[in-house]
């Protein structure tokens, strides 16, 4: 016999299970461990929690394709999740046609720390910028940069840590 109840309770705390263990293992890559020990014991629980109900009721297909459904539903709000909380920076590349642009001023004046220098490309001279930006804060930058310079080439990615520079000031005692 199906229940209804039971197979959104294996849903729901499945989906929990899931949620917490990306956010666990995000937390632990970078370098958050205390939140993420404090995660894992909570993980633990409603992981038990869940197989408990799905051993229980082992005899019933319905309860694992519940399981499996709260599974893959978990993965994909724990990365929402991630993706809201917006946890740690990028280092954002952005490579112009022209030295003679402002762009790394106009940058500055909004808050960004910009470094700039100058580099040789296929076609000529081309300026470098390399700006360091909290995640949260991407998508602005990201406007900000098309608005003022549409052509730009962009790269960005993720640093497991930084020492010095412009953002020691703006991060003192916080964790890198």
């Amino acid at each position: 016999m199906i229940s209804l109840s039971l197979i959104g309770s294996i849903i729901g705390i499945n989906v929990v299970y899931v949620s917490i263990f990306s956010l666990r293992l995000i937390l632990m890559i970078k370098g958050r461990r205390g939140v993420a020990s404090l995660l894992a014991m909570l993980e633990v629980f409603v992981y038990l929690l869940g197989l408990n109900l799905v051993l229980q009721n082992v005899d019933n297909p319905f309860n694992m394709a519940a399981y499996c459904l709260g599974f893959g539903l978990g993965v994909y709000m724990g990365s929402r999740i991630e993706e809201y909380l917006a946890l740690g920076y990028l280092v954002v590349q952005v490579i112009v046609n022209s030295l003679e642009t402002d762009l790394a001023m106009k940058l500055r004046e909004k808050g960004y720390g910009v470094t700039s220098w100058e580099a040789d490309g296929k076609d000529g001279k081309r300026l470098v910028l390399q700006v360091l930006v909290k995640r949260k804060n991407e998508r602005r930058l990201m406007e900000t940069l098309n608005k003022l310079s549409p052509q730009a080439f962009i790269i960005s990615h993720e640093p497991k840590s930084f020492k010095g520079g412009f953002w020691v000031r703006l991060t003192e005692g916080r964790r890198h």
